[in-house]
């Protein structure tokens, strides 16, 4: 597996330009208001605190570099590819500041999260102002098709994240049900990343499908293999108690299939029907790992990364095509 720093190599510079965006965005620019107004609202500098805190470059990046690799091929117009791609993370950073308010959460990657710094009511705010300012980057590439395609994947977000919390601890959820999720959630974002590249770079009718569906079914694969090390992975790889979905009432692939496998005397269910958590969560990750699940969601996962680059030849054959590839790759045999 190549690391992300070589994958990268085609827009290693122009990734960098994303992470001095997002630290401008730190600083609460609020130039549009009056003088004294924004100023006030700054207070002592804690919405700047808190934007910072939230920002830090931590991640992966995979979803601006989604928006760039997909540019690359094309007209490669940096002006709005840079916001976009800036626009993409800020708005996924969004999403795990609310997730982790919603879920109690105290730990994501590998430090406390800002509901437990702070609280349940700031997170949730900031989330706001962090989906306000990603939807403001997109506004400035002035392209009214990819402004609505952020504005859907919006609401398609937002309506996963109802969905899961409407069926949290119940059992009665089909794999359809799990993959409509986890669309909703991860792969609309992933889309959006790789669609507006596209768009903005003028590629023509063809090639921004195909990267849309890259996107899509990438994205799958990226949940699914998540999914998976929450069973499998360590609390220093993944950042997070392990088991931490199962806690949260979630039903994820590996779950589910331990459900479908052991309909009696079942730990998942044990667990949803709120008996002694801690030890049924020990007992699912044990059967897990005990078991051929693993390695069947790994599959899944690995025919949705051949799904996605099933139509790549369609792009000019170069680096950042080729970096798709691998990024497909990697997101297989990542660790974290």
């Amino acid at each position: 597996m190549l690391p992300l720093s070589k994958i990268y190599e085609p827009i290693q510079q122009d990734l960098a330009k994303v992470e001095d965006m997002m630290k401008s965005a730190s600083q609460a620019d609020l130039s549009w208001l009056p003088k004294q107004l924004a100023h006030d609202l700054k207070g002592s500098g804690k919405l700047a605190e808190l934007l910072t805190y939230s920002l830090k470059g931590r991640g992966k990046r995979i979803r601006p570099a989604l928006t760039l690799l997909s540019g690359k091929s094309y007209k490669y117009n940096l002006d709005c590819l840079l916001p976009m791609a800036t626009a993409v993370e800020i708005m996924h950073t969004a999403t795990l500041v609310h997730d982790d308010a919603i879920d109690n959460s105290s730990v994501r990657r590998g430090r406390p999260t800002i509901n437990k710094v702070w609280d349940d009511d700031k997170a949730i705010l900031l989330g706001d102002y962090l989906f306000a300012k990603a939807g403001e980057l997109a506004a400035t590439t002035q392209n009214l098709q990819v402004i609505k395609l952020f504005s859907q994947t919006l609401m398609t977000i937002t309506s996963g994240e109802l969905a899961q919390s409407f069926d949290a601890f119940n059992l009665e959820q089909t794999r359809q049900h799990y993959l409509h999720r986890i669309i909703s959630k991860t792969a609309s974002l992933f889309s959006l990343a790789t669609e507006s590249g596209a768009i903005l770079s003028q590629a023509p009718g063809k090639s921004v499908k195909a990267l849309k569906e890259y996107g899509y079914n990438l994205g799958i694969a990226f949940q699914i293999v998540d999914d998976i090390m929450d069973f499998i992975g360590t609390e220093e790889e993944i950042g997070k108690p392990i088991g931490s979905d199962l806690a949260q009432g979630t039903l994820t692939l590996p779950a589910m299939l331990l459900w479908e496998r052991y309909p009696e005397n079942n730990p998942v269910k044990e667990l949803f029907q709120n008996r002694d958590r801690q030890k049924n969560i020990k007992l699912a990750i044990e059967l897990v790992h005990n078991s051929s699940i693993i390695q069947e969601c790994y599959t899944i996962a690995s025919d949705y990364c051949a799904k996605a680059c099933r139509n790549l030849n369609l792009l000019p054959e170069n680096a950042s095509r080729q970096s798709l590839i691998n990024l497909a790759d990697y997101v297989i045999e990542r660790k974290r």
